[in-house]
């Protein structure tokens, strides 16, 4: 079986079966698994007392060291499956582990029903899960903005991104993205703690996301059915703090015709950042609906386009 072949089979067991609530209270998840990891690593090598060199030195020691065990231990897996129709499914159900479309939405949707229904405290405690800024000052617009964004960026990490690198590269390929983007997500902060341990997970994250960010935008783009919508997303992705979130936001901003990311707190901290797609109005409840949608039809755009791709390969 081909390695898009797998993940075309990985990502339907995972808009089936998502990963069984009772098997979580279980065992975990495997994500979680790899993040206790890194936190032991992050207790025993990121010392406050070291030099910056010495700090990043350590980080850049955790980051490859964490990579190379998931890695390992996809290859240790594909080595020992054997090539039958029930070793691939067992691959393939390994595989869906580490694909979030189903998830994200639930996340997402999680947030946008209260909203709609004007429960704005219930949907603020939903978007807390799922961005790093206060819920507590956002109003019915911060949320249905930050929703949109964390929908937008997270189409990319949690879906596009794991599904391109495992079709390059097959179950190893995606279990090395994973472990980059959780290293990327547990210590790739932009502050004191971890500007130096952090420093190379958070770059080789962004060197990992540079293809799959723009192919999320081009997804989101098309199916937006608006042809202004690419040329939003190129005029201000490269706006964006981040060389790759800017790409799908901008698109999602572009497509719904509403302006997002913009100047937001962290904390106490007041980011004043750009706005995309600046001169649209700013995003209602009904929006973050109209957000789900068009992230369906994206999924189904790439769907598609990997389906394709298998097509492709079989000839």
């Amino acid at each position: 079986m081909s390695a898009a072949a797998l993940m075309l089979l990985a990502w339907t067991f995972e808009i089936v079966l998502s990963w069984p609530g009772w098997l979580y209270r279980r065992i975990g998840h495997p994500v979680g698994w790899f993040g206790a990891l890194v936190s032991v690593c992050d207790g025993k090598l990121n010392r406050k007392g070291w030099s910056h060199q010495a700090r990043y030195a350590a980080g850049v020691a955790c980051t490859l060291a964490c990579i190379g065990v998931a890695i390992s231990i996809a290859i240790g897996l594909v080595f020992i499956l054997p090539q039958t129709w029930w070793g691939y499914a067992l691959e393939g159900l390994i595989a869906s582990a580490l694909i979030a479309s189903r998830s994200l939405y639930a996340h997402v949707d999680a947030v946008a029903r209260p909203l709609a229904g004007g429960d704005l405290e219930a949907a603020r405690k939903a978007v807390s899960m799922i961005v790093g800024r206060n819920p507590d000052q956002l109003h019915e617009t911060g949320v249905a903005r930050a929703g949109l964004e964390s929908l937008a960026e997270n189409t990319s990490d949690g879906v596009i991104a794991p599904l391109f690198w495992g079709a390059i590269a097959g179950l190893p390929g995606l279990a090395g993205y994973k472990a980059i983007n959780t290293l990327d997500s547990m210590i790739g902060h932009r502050n004191a703690e971890y500007a130096a341990f952090g420093g190379f997970a958070a770059r080789v994250d962004d060197i990992a996301n540079l293809v799959p960010a723009r192919l999320t935008g081009l997804l989101i783009s098309a199916a937006s059915l608006k042809p202004s919508a690419f040329g939003v997303m190129l005029r201000d992705a490269r706006h964006h703090r981040s060389p790759n979130a800017g790409w799908p936001e901008a698109a999602v901003a572009a497509g719904l015709g509403v302006r997002l990311s913009g100047p937001r707190f962290y904390g106490s901290h007041m980011s004043d950042e750009p706005w995309l797609n600046r001169d649209a109005r700013d995003p209602d409840p009904t929006d973050m609906t109209r957000g789900l949608a068009l992230y369906r039809r994206a999924m189904a755009l790439a769907a598609i386009s990997l389906a394709m791709v298998v097509a492709g390969s079989a000839i």
